[in-house]
């Protein structure tokens, strides 16, 4: 059974570093990091599970016969008659936008990833076992 106590005098960390204003603005910075590089990586979850639909809008797009038959095409929320060479074209320039997206977001993550590393080691550095940035 845990209960809760006072930590004895030798058990206190009497050497722990004070945290300056410039600590506090990097565990601030590495906060809100934090926070961007989970929106980029939900963010990039939706991209794949687009471009997934996309390749697979593609490949029922190829067992049309009929090229004289209009297909339904989703252009934001509504879906439009439209012949089906154009929306094969329409089809290969959201997936190009949507790929082009995927690796913007993708250099995006990995730069606030390099940061956040440059800013753990700095702080573990001077905090050691005090902080907890994982």
């Amino acid at each position: 059974m845990n209960s809760l106590r006072m930590l004895d005098h030798d058990e206190e960390n009497d050497e722990a570093e004070e945290v300056t204003w410039e600590d506090q603005q990097r565990i601030n910075t590495f906060s809100k990091l934090n926070t961007r590089l989970q929106s980029m990586k939900d963010k990039l979850v939706e991209l794949e599970h687009e471009k997934d639909a996309l390749k697979d809008l593609s490949e029922e797009f190829e067992m049309i016969l009929d090229e004289d038959e209009p297909v339904l095409y989703k252009i934001g929320e509504t879906f439009i008659h439209m012949p089906l060479p154009r929306a094969r074209k329409r089809l290969e320039t959201d997936k190009s936008e949507v790929e082009a997206q995927v690796d913007t977001l993708t250099s995006s993550v990995k730069a606030c990833e390099g940061e956040m590393q440059q800013l753990k080691v700095i702080l573990y550095g001077k905090f050691k076992s005090a902080i907890n940035l994982d």
